[in-house]
């Protein structure tokens, strides 16, 4: 299934993570892991966040994934199911 994964990071960690120099690995080692069609950081009710979409294949993914953003930076996570075009129609075709 297509989701949203939307990590927002709490800044004094995320602080700490960039001068320690471990936002950057989490990051990569995060993108590497999931494979993400799209990658995007920008700054969200004031904090940093990451919003990737990208196929979630089980459930039992989730911990994994979300783990390191809890652990590491004590981050806000949320997953959306996404459609696209093709699925909204294929959706919308079934409707009577």
């Amino acid at each position: 299934m297509r989701v949203l994964l939307k990590v927002n990071m709490e800044t004094e960690k995320s602080n700490e993570a960039i001068r320690n120099g471990t936002l950057g690995k989490l990051i990569q080692e995060s993108v590497e892991q999931i494979k993400p069609e799209a990658a995007y950081f920008t700054a969200d009710e004031g904090d940093r966040t990451a919003f990737l979409v990208f196929d979630l294949k089980d459930v039992s993914q989730m911990p994994v994934i979300s783990e390191p953003f809890f652990l590491n930076l004590d981050a806000k996570i949320s997953y959306t199911p996404l459609m696209n075009l093709e699925d909204v129609q294929k959706g919308l075709s079934q409707l009577h």
